[in-house]
């Protein structure tokens, strides 16, 4: 346990404090273990001299990349094992998806996939037993898993209530390890499958996880005033009824985290470097990345992320969605317009920092500090 929250401990440290630029590194499948007909695990191995560098603390995620048809795509996949363990991300297939299409029903073990180093801050403090109250959707659950064993691992003080919606039984990623987990602290993980399309014993279990049901959950199994922190993930209908549960229960912002697995039905938009600046106003911006600075002049109608691009190819970024947080850069001067956000706190955006891939120039001079 001593070695586990430790892990744990130095990982979350290093997700909200130092902020490691990540990088991309080429890893071997070891496993890859089917879960239901359209959703697996993979798992990596990971050499002993990236071992600190993919040290990941619950919650945190993955990027994968792979060139198809000459295009640079990319994906984040939440971790969905503990803390101390080797890394595991859960992947459920989307129709006409070209990179869980091939994660689902082509990849196998021994296999190499570039893999980004772990990022994102949708994580729990292991040092300080509480309760932590999950509400998760579909593959939602991915990130959830992994904080719910390390939470109940770190400290026998801490407790779990997880409620989980799904369609049927047979699309329930993870089934079978949820069980395990409830077998393993059962006075201390308390678990409610939610069904939409597969009747249940109880009413109350059977139909979608909306607002009203979310509610009626609440009132029967969960103590708010013993509530320390609540994790949302899943699809935007469902976080966004959660808030407002939550928020008409009195339960305050800061003990509210949240995660998206996708921001709407549209695809990840891949990356492309402009040739030129488009016509129309510009502005002169500076893009401050591992210590180097770069100003060019960009157009203010598109993102910071993809003009800058064409003068920093090296520019981090995964979903481009505003939902993972990667493209995260401080604005140091200027003005700039962040049009959408799922990733940053409040706290974040207060002190200046933006998703890029989401914000446009607005001023004559910006500077966009990705070091910050």
């Amino acid at each position: 346990m001593e070695d586990l929250l430790a892990a744990g401990t130095a990982a979350l440290a290093t997700a909200r404090r130092t902020r490691r630029r990540p990088a991309f590194h080429p890893l071997r499948v070891a496993a890859v273990q089917r879960l239901c007909e359209d959703a697996v695990a993979v798992g990596f191995d990971i050499p002993p001299g990236l071992a600190q560098e993919f040290a990941f603390a619950p919650g945190q995620s993955l990027t994968l990349r792979r060139r198809i048809d000459g295009r640079d795509e990319r994906r984040s996949y939440s971790v969905c094992s503990p803390v101390g363990s080797r890394p595991r991300i859960g992947v459920r297939e989307v129709p006409g998806g070209v990179f869980s299409s091939w994660l689902v029903r082509e990849v196998t073990p021994g296999d190499t996939i570039e893999v980004m180093s772990p990022t994102g801050a949708f994580t729990p403090d292991l040092t300080t037993p509480g309760h932590h109250v999950l509400v998760a959707a579909g593959s939602g659950i991915t990130p959830m898993l992994s904080i719910a064993e390390s939470v109940l691992a770190a400290d026998d003080r801490s407790r779990i209530t997880l409620f989980y919606g799904n369609r049927r039984t047979d699309s329930v990623m993870f089934a079978d390890e949820l069980a395990d987990l409830k077998d393993l602290h059962p006075t201390r993980f308390q678990l409610a499958h939610v069904l939409s399309r597969e009747p249940r014993e109880a009413d109350l279990l059977s139909g979608r996880l909306d607002a009203d049901r979310l509610g009626a959950l609440i009132d029967g199994l969960v103590d708010i005033a013993d509530a320390d922190h609540w994790w949302l993930c899943g699809p935007h209908g469902m976080v966004r009824d959660a808030q407002r549960v939550l928020a008409a229960l009195g339960v305050s912002g800061d003990r509210i985290h949240q995660e998206l697995f996708f921001a709407d039905e549209e695809p990840v938009r891949t990356a492309h470097h402009a040739q030129a600046p488009a016509d129309g106003p510009v502005s002169q911006v500076t893009v401050v990345l591992d210590g180097r600075s770069t100003t060019s002049a960009l157009p203010r109608d598109t993102t910071l992320l993809d003009s800058a691009s064409r003068i920093r190819p090296d520019l981090p970024f995964a979903c481009k969605g505003g939902v993972c947080g990667t493209c995260r850069a401080m604005v140091t001067e200027g003005e700039a317009d962040m049009r959408r956000n799922y990733a940053l706190e409040p706290a974040e955006v207060d002190a200046g920092y933006v998703l890029t891939c989401q914000t446009f120039p607005l001023s004559d001079a910006l500077t966009v500090d990705f070091d910050g």
